[in-house]
């Protein structure tokens, strides 16, 4: 059975994904948006091109709630996929600026200004059209859904990772099998992940944490025996755009069991039901549930999870979706402006909102 998948955003990640799900043909139409769409014409139309499903680029300001709504309406997809920020990731992660550097170490929950915007624009017109297809954000998921889930507002589950972190464990098996002599043809043994947002950048740079408390939890097997040094295992690489190569291939199992005709899929995923941060899961067209290990409940599961927040600033999240930062991430925002150190309240962006990004703009 053939589907939609519509794409709020059409940069690099939106068109990794668009175009992993196109070589699958499954789907018989696919629409990317862009408030610039002309710098993507070339690459969408080249998508097109390259596959026998309807491709098309439509522009679209995902902060205009009577434009995204309108949109939604028309297409009624099957599958929704939120991949915008105000902000690229890369405009931020590794720039040598003072500014910039102290908001990279405040940590992903001083840069939510730049994060919920699209992705409470669009899942608010989805509440309103009464929407029931599945949404997957990749805008800081382990983060942004916790927040909105205070809102009513949480997308159905979320993208990258701790997909990444199961795809880096996986590439560790192997290669620890193929030392030992065994077939590489072998079924790999099930994994299953608990991680957050913040482990990211060690599992990519194969750096494990000093403190075991602060590692992605991996289980192998059925039996689910720890193995959380598979996570960190492998070639380390920098922070950069070439992290979109790993996030485009683990974001693509889950949207692929989310589309009409998938299959329930084991794997390990982001912030479902509005959860901070990744979980072991049975992902379907259908439904999600957990896939967690003996030994490892739900509460277990979601209070590693927040602790694993507290390295990427985050204090806690109270019921109703505001933001509490830690103590070093206070400190980090108050060396930039003192007002992006105050709790932040997703009702009441538009001002945060412009701060950070006259900050980011005056450190470029």
């Amino acid at each position: 059975m053939a589907g939609t998948a519509l794409f709020i955003g059409a940069g690099d990640m939106a068109m990794r994904m668009a175009g992993g799900l196109l070589t699958q043909g499954r789907l018989d139409r696919v629409i990317l948006t862009d408030a610039a769409p002309a710098r993507m014409a070339d690459p969408v139309a080249m998508l097109n091109a390259s596959h026998d499903a309807h491709v098309e680029l439509r522009a679209l300001d995902g902060c205009d709630h009577h434009a995204v709504a309108a949109l939604l309406n028309e297409i009624r997809p099957d599958l929704l996929v939120q991949a915008a920020s105000l902000i690229g990731p890369w405009s931020i992660i590794g720039s040598d600026h003072p500014v910039i550097g102290h908001l990279s170490r405040a940590g992903i929950g001083i840069q939510l200004p730049n994060q919920l915007p699209v992705l409470m624009t669009v899942m608010r017109a989805v509440r309103d059209l009464g929407l029931t297809c599945p949404v997957a954000n990749i805008s800081a998921p382990d983060v942004t859904h916790p927040v909105l889930a205070g809102m009513g507002l949480e997308p159905t589950i979320g993208l990258g990772n701790v997909s990444m972190a199961m795809l880096r464990a996986r590439s560790a098996m192997r290669a620890r099998n193929e030392a030992t002599g065994l077939a590489s043809g072998a079924t790999p043994p099930l994994l299953r992940l608990i991680g957050h947002h913040s482990n990211v950048y060690g599992v990519m740079q194969a750096s494990a944490p000093a403190d075991p408390a602060l590692s992605v939890r991996v289980f192998v097997g059925e039996a689910g025996e720890r193995d959380d040094a598979l996570a960190y295992e492998g070639d380390p690489f920098r922070p950069g755009p070439i992290y979109n190569v790993i996030t485009g291939a683990a974001a693509l199992p889950v949207l692929s069991a989310l589309l009409p005709d998938g299959r329930p899929t084991r794997l390990s995923a982001p912030a479902p039901f509005g959860l901070p941060g990744g979980y072991p899961l049975v992902v379907g067209p259908e439904s999600i549930a957990f896939d967690l290990p003996d030994g490892v409940d739900r509460d277990a599961a979601i209070a590693i999870n927040t602790l694993l927040a507290h390295q990427d600033g985050i204090a806690a999240i109270e019921a109703d979706g505001v933001v509490h930062f830690t103590p070093e991430a206070r400190g980090h925002a108050a060396l930039v402006d003192p007002r992006l150190a105050e709790p932040l309240d997703p009702r009441d962006l538009a001002a945060r909102t412009r701060l950070l990004l006259d900050i980011v703009a005056g450190a470029r």
